[in-house]
């Protein structure tokens, strides 16, 4: 029988095993404060409260308990769910490691192993584009992300200021711009709010060949959105259509 209270390790790593929220709790545990851990981490303390209270619900366990002593007259130290977290963190980072050198190393590798990481979600979000963060602009309290796909064709994703901190982002690094297929209308053309992404490309394939149906449409080769059709039009493989996207439907996802 499945151990109920069991640390789901898992579903707190997601697809990588380091990132902002691990190390906050990392500095946590180092210096027994919440605020503290924050300011050497760069991130405001509701950014850190949001990295513990994520990194909890995905462990099923609380990771911080309050403790009582110390020069302010108290403050926050890791539980013991909270240590084994950070133990596990550190071995599966050895192993991916471990398993990136052996690929880079072999002859003949034509693949980007950089783009590889949406192998590790299982998400029901079908749309995941590798891409490359090119600029943030923030502004109260929620930060615009402006993303370059490999077509050099620009997104942007709406996210708060603490998802933004939490992640790390910054311009140059590489990412998976994500979103589910029904948040995406495709047409022939389409124009909206200042917070819709349009990206334009050919139909590849229809599903079912009717107005209204899913459309798979071809940015580049090899890059590819799926959507569903605007209004009553029907659309044919091969025409020149435009997809549109809401800006905070857009998702970020990063390696590390």
């Amino acid at each position: 029988m499945k151990n109920k209270s069991a640390l789901h390790f898992a579903q707190a790593f997601g697809h990588e095993a380091s990132d902002k929220r691990l190390d906050i709790l990392r500095r946590i545990g180092e210096v027994g404060s919440i605020s503290e851990a924050a300011r050497s981490a760069s991130v405001s303390y509701k950014a850190a409260w949001q990295a513990l209270e994520t990194l909890s619900n995905l462990a099923g366990s609380p990771l911080v308990e309050k403790a009582v002593g110390g020069s302010g007259g108290g403050g926050a130290r890791l539980t013991q769910a909270g240590v084994q977290l950070l133990e596990a963190a550190d071995l599966l980072a050895q192993a991916r490691a471990q398993v990136l050198s052996k690929l880079e190393q072999r002859s003949g590798n034509t693949l980007n192993l950089s783009g590889l990481m949406g192998l590790g979600l299982r998400t029901s979000m079908r749309n995941q584009l590798p891409c490359q963060i090119k600029a943030i602009t923030k502004k109260l309290g929620t930060a615009r992300v402006q993303l370059e796909l490999a077509n050099g064709a620009s997104l942007v994703s709406k996210i708060t200021t603490e998802s933004a901190e939490l992640l790390g982002l910054k311009a140059g690094m590489s990412a998976l711009a994500l979103c589910k297929a029904t948040a995406v209308t495709i047409g022939a053309e389409l124009q909206g709010a200042n917070s819709l992404n349009l990206v334009g490309g050919t139909v590849l394939n229809t599903t079912p060949l009717t107005a209204g149906g899913e459309i798979v449409m071809a940015l580049m080769p090899g890059l590819k959105l799926i959507g569903f059709s605007a209004g009553k039009e029907k659309l044919i493989e091969g025409q020149q259509i435009v997809a549109a996207v809401d800006e905070s439907a857009l998702v970020i996802a990063i390696s590390g």
